[in-house]
């Protein structure tokens, strides 16, 4: 006989009996008393029961032979996609490759207590659907959740509810804006205070130029003579990079660019980090504001798959979205659009396809560049950031 194989491709969370893992065997003869290798893995898996799913109900089988779909419960680190063997002749089956999501919305627990469960519940969830991704926007600090769609993901959040008691709710996800600059400027950071006692004073000439894209940070140091100390050097770069965390404009991190102090004064006793950290602050604010600051927006690369006869109608649609069509090319009776636009444009493009195409439209996308916001566009983010932060927009 042939030695066993099999692969997972399905895993789902059973009240009763735990995780169940469901798999097909490709080959030889499966029985309750063998210890099958997971052979990605390196790990061996105890059987215990074995279930033929029929319906909803699991009916207990002897054994199971090449071709059957069965199940088992509680295997410690078999996942969807993963292999199963027999030791003396592993075997690793290529799985199905994984699916890009294509829609994302921002998920918010109502309660602490949802927010301490959702991560574990999400992770169960998963385990039996890898369509579905979760995570956090370090930028935005929003949980993010994504499918395949909007009621793909509002199945989610039901059986979030449902099943594991975490009450959710979906909101369309801020945007990951970034500012940067496009000139160069110097400025001034000047940091005094005296209440009595030691005061606070630190001072630093800054210039500022722009990186290319994606050329980071940059910072150089061009003291001479000792004007500022050597170990205050480090605190004004401190503070230029948390002001460039905060950017200038609003609320959105600067990037891509240089910064060098090359001029400033100290206080023999009044100079301290900290003071010379404001003073990085400040100085660099002062320098960016003057150096053509500008907004940027992520660019998301799509592919759309559509009938011949939505070509035109997909990009009307994609123009007035800012999208630049890449070009479009056959594939059988469809036709693939390939477009780059700004992901502001796209959140809720899932549901605006399937009107269009009657249902019958699909797309991928990922994440291309940054590019610069038109202004008109950026006044109107900057002032929702503002608005959003509490702040005054000015006229």
């Amino acid at each position: 006989d042939a030695p066993f194989s099999a692969l997972v491709f399905k895993t789902l969370a059973d009240p009763y009996a735990g995780k169940l893992s469901i798999f097909k065997v490709y080959s030889g003869k499966l029985s309750p008393d063998m210890s099958p290798l997971n052979a990605g893995k390196n790990a061996t898996e105890r059987i215990g029961q074995i279930f033929r799913l029929e319906g909803k109900k699991q009916k207990p089988v002897g054994s199971a032979s090449a071709g059957e779909i069965v199940a088992v419960a509680k295997f410690k680190e078999t996942s969807t996609g993963d292999s199963l063997c027999d030791p003396k002749n592993p075997i690793l089956y290529t799985p199905t490759p994984p699916v890009d999501p294509v829609i994302s919305f921002a998920i918010r627990p109502k309660t602490r207590s949802d927010e301490d469960k959702l991560g574990s519940s999400l992770s169960r969830m998963i385990e039996e659907d890898p369509t579905l991704q979760f995570g956090k926007d370090t930028q935005t600090r929003e949980f993010i959740l994504s499918g395949m769609g909007e009621i793909h993901l509002e199945v989610a959040v039901e059986k979030l509810r449902r099943q594991f008691g975490v009450e959710v709710e979906l909101r369309t996800p801020k945007i990951p804006y970034k500012e940067t600059i496009k000139g160069t400027a110097e400025a001034q950071g000047k940091y005094k205070k005296q209440t009595g006692g030691r005061g606070q004073y630190g001072d630093c000439w800054l210039r500022v130029e722009p990186l290319p894209p994606g050329g980071g940070f940059e910072f150089v140091n061009a003291i001479v003579g000792g004007v500022i100390p050597r170990q205050y050097i480090p605190a004004v770069e401190k503070g230029v990079i948390e002001r460039m965390a905060k950017g200038v404009l609003s609320s959105y991190p600067l990037v891509d660019a240089k910064v060098t102090v090359h001029d400033g004064s100290f206080h023999t006793v009044d100079s301290s980090e900290m003071a010379f950290k404001i003073a990085g602050s400040l100085g660099f604010r002062k320098a960016a504001l003057e150096a053509k600051p500008v907004l940027l927006e992520p660019i998301t690369e799509m592919e759309i798959v559509v009938p011949e006869e939505n070509v035109g109608d997909i990009i009307g649609d994609l123009n007035s979205r800012r999208g630049r069509v890449l070009g479009v090319e056959a594939r059988g009776r469809s036709q693939i659009v390939k477009t780059l636009v700004p992901l502001a444009e796209v959140l809720r493009y899932s549901s605006d396809l399937r009107s269009i195409t009657s249902g019958r439209g699909q797309f991928t996308f990922r994440m291309y560049s940054y590019e610069e916001v038109p202004a008109a566009i950026a006044e109107k983010v900057i002032a929702q950031a503002k608005k959003e932060m509490g702040e005054e927009v000015e006229e």
